[in-house]
């Protein structure tokens, strides 16, 4: 996946992500955001949480950004301790992506945020993927895409979200142009990206998403401010009344 990275439509993925990661991060508020994965992103570049930490599950040659390496599966941090969690491509490229996905439910605070992109495989790239597989059968043919882990569709995705407590809060699709492999072709479909969010906005090769942790019974409850004016709306019996009217009064 990382050499996948460096080729031109792996470049092109990744500037769209890095763009949707800094103009979707700024304004999630906390203390500790996580990153699962990807080093090749930084997403939480533009985020102004104090701590932040990029897990990854094995070391990387070669790569100078200080990182915790941990089990996706088994995060080591206490329930309810987070504040974000980001999971660039998290999911797709691991074994056992529901396993993942509970475990970062565990680690969010209560209204806490995950931030997930994952490829779409209902897209022209999707679609150039699965043909390729189907050439490999018949002995010819390369893929077009990563040979790593299994690609998972947007809706199916929401609905593992909804069933965990999420509720979506954005999302966002992108990189509408063909399946090409040199950036000379990927750039005459420059086109392709203006039109796509408006002709077929479900069907770009890449999807992102913003979801909070909602939590049954939590009721967020401010500061009970009191009008002054209400303080004089009692009736208050005056000193100088004749005994009749104070009579009546009472």
């Amino acid at each position: 996946m990382q050499q996948w990275f460096e080729t031109p439509p792996g470049q092109y993925l990744l500037a769209w992500e890095q763009a949707e990661f800094d103009r979707a991060l700024p304004d999630i508020f906390g203390y500790h955001a996580l990153q699962l994965g990807l080093p090749e992103l930084d997403t939480l570049r533009t985020n102004r949480m104090p701590h932040k930490w990029l897990a990854l599950r094995e070391p990387q040659p070669g790569r100078t950004r200080p990182a915790l390496m941990a089990d996706f599966s088994a995060l080591p941090f206490e329930e309810a301790s987070l504040d974000l969690v980001v999971l660039p491509h998290s999911l797709e490229l691991n074994t056992d992506p529901h396993t993942t996905l509970r475990e970062v439910e565990r680690v969010l605070v209560p209204e806490g945020k995950v931030v997930i992109c994952c490829l779409n495989p209902a897209s022209l790239w999707g679609l150039r993927q699965r043909r390729a597989h189907l050439y490999r059968r018949l002995g010819f043919g390369e893929l077009y895409l990563p040979d790593a882990g299994e690609f998972i569709g947007y809706r199916r995705l929401r609905d593992w979200l909804r069933l965990l407590g999420f509720e979506v809060e954005s999302s966002s699709f992108g990189c509408y142009k063909p399946a090409m492999r040199h950036e000379k072709w990927l750039d005459r479909f420059d086109w392709m990206d203006g039109a796509g969010p408006r002709w077929w906005p479900i069907f770009g090769a890449a999807y992102f998403i913003v979801a909070v942790k909602r939590v049954r019974g939590i009721k967020l409850i401010g500061r009970a401010w009191t009008s002054p004016a209400s303080a004089a709306t009692a009736p208050v019996p005056l000193a100088n009344r004749s005994h009749r009217e104070t009579e009546e009064f009472f």
